[in-house]
């Protein structure tokens, strides 16, 4: 008897310490790779911060572990587009910051990289080439080389260097991290990120095509990205990058009958900063309540966010003489009911290129699948595209390039016929160009910082748009210096 009741006792001593230890260790492993901790107070303590660095949630599923994160340049430089680490991919990035403005730094269990809507929607402009750049919230990005940076990524996961070996070797050159932050690198966090990366490459399999040109800077192949990613469809043969957008002053859409995007693929500015923030997550939300309060959050600031003023001089008297211009040739389609509208094809005659990425069919899936996740939105339009739409123009002047997908280097090339259009211009460089209303796209600096644009090849066209290039040179003139102040 003396002997069941001691056998009893240890066995409850037993599962005592079992269930003890069981705790412990989930907690250890919830503290190590999943607790959740908050931004720094920098980040939050302004919109205009928490816009440039703010976590949308990205990290958690699309997010690169920091120290990897860090070594990758160092021991890939060859898979960059040249010298200067993350800066040769074209982002933009102030002084004295940790990561470039867009790249969210969180701690999930450790410390994670993701992206926010920043990364593509900032713009940066140099008055001179000796000055630092000016940066421009909710702008479109058009230094950032995307295509460049998804290519990177999984280029090195793919390199048999990228291991626990010569990362950690790398890791360690540059910090001291705990015992077994060192093991939970080495024999987790490192195998898994290289899976992970290395299971993106089916789906940015086009980006790899010999017979498509490279996005270059400041474009995307948005579509198409939804389609692979989102729609998980097969690879076909469209293709049609389109210049990254402004996302300022996003009240304007407010107005009943307009849409969004390039071809007036979605219903309303709620759907798209959906759309586009689960691209960024790559994955369904967390929580949805947290993400669409983070929309909310972002709606509302970009819709409040108004475009900027010209920061150089203007000809008053001659900008009032180009309004007059712009009344009588560009009015009818972009400052009246027109303006955010889908217009057809012909009779613009721009390339179709970035319309034929898309359809009903991959609407009113993409839709099927958001609402599937619990999210209420007007989504994408359930309709075939046949157009483009004639854009707003607030801050036109440092939206160039131009065109729905930028073949057109400044305001002052797009009133010249196609003929005289460059052929040949090089993208992504911040410095300004005043007299022709964009930014500097030839000579040896454009060429060394830029990616090189051939409008002769794949949906790189930079015919169309005829309006205004029969305009006497006075009137141009005139007509350039009023678009400054829009």
């Amino acid at each position: 008897m003396d002997f069941a009741k001691k056998s009893g006792w240890n066995w409850k001593v037993i599962l005592s310490v079992l269930l003890i230890l069981g705790v412990a260790f989930g907690y250890y492993g919830w503290y190590k790779f999943f607790r959740e901790e908050p931004q720094e107070a920098w980040i939050t303590a302004t919109p205009d911060m928490r816009f440039r660095y703010g976590s949308i949630g990205g990290e958690r599923d699309a997010g690169v572990p920091y120290w990897i994160f860090y070594v990758l340049p160092r021991i890939f430089p060859e898979k960059l587009p040249g010298p200067g680490g993350y800066a040769s991919l074209g982002v933009s990035w102030e002084q004295g910051k940790e990561l470039p403005i867009g790249f969210t730094k969180k701690t999930i269990g450790f410390p994670r990289v993701g992206n926010n809507c920043a990364a593509c929607h900032t713009t940066n402009y140099r008055a001179a080439a000796n000055q630092n750049p000016v940066f421009l919230n909710a702008g479109p990005g058009h230094t950032l080389n995307l295509e460049a940076f998804f290519r990177f990524l999984v280029d090195c996961a793919k390199d048999p260097r990228f291991n626990a070996d010569t990362l950690m070797r790398e890791i360690n050159l540059v910090t001291d991290l705990p015992f077994d932050d060192a093991l939970a690198y080495r024999f987790l966090i490192i195998p898994m990120t290289k899976k992970r990366l290395i299971e993106r490459e089916k789906q940015f399999e086009w980006i790899y095509r010999k017979d498509f040109p490279d996005w270059g800077r400041g474009r995307d192949d948005s579509m198409n990205l939804t389609k692979y990613f989102m729609l998980q469809l097969p690879m076909d043969n469209s293709f049609g990058p389109g210049d990254i957008p402004s996302i300022w002053n996003l009240k304007k859409y407010d107005v009943a009958g307009t849409t969004m995007n390039w071809s007036g693929d979605s219903h309303d500015a709620y759907s798209v900063i959906i759309d586009s923030a689960l691209g960024v997550l790559g994955a369904p939300p967390k929580s949805n309540d947290e993400f669409l309060a983070q929309i909310k959050w972002l709606q509302e600031y970009l819709s409040n966010t108004p475009a900027p003023k010209y920061p150089f001089a203007v000809d008053a008297a001659r900008a009032d003489a180009g309004k007059v211009v712009f009344d009588q040739h560009c009015a009818t389609c972009h400052a009246s009911e027109k303006t955010g509208r889908r217009m057809p094809l012909a009779g613009v005659d721009t390339d179709r290129g970035r319309m034929d990425t898309w359809n009903k069919d991959n609407a009113v899936a993409a839709n099927k699948v958001v609402a599937e996740m619990g999210i209420t939105r007007k989504g994408l339009v359930e309709a075939s595209l046949d157009g483009y739409n004639p854009p707003f123009l607030d801050g036109i002047w440092v939206r160039a390039p131009y065109l729905h997908h930028g073949a057109v280097p400044t305001l002052r090339d797009l009133l010249e016929p196609p003929a005289n259009r460059p052929a040949l211009f090089w993208r992504g460089y911040d410095l300004y160009d005043q007299k022709n209303v964009g930014f500097v796209t030839q000579g040896a600096e454009a060429e060394r910082v830029g990616t090189r644009f051939d409008t002769r090849q794949l949906a790189n066209g930079n015919g169309g748009h005829l309006f205004g290039t029969t305009l006497p040179a006075p009137d141009k003139e005139s007509l350039l210096e009023y678009l400054k102040t829009l």
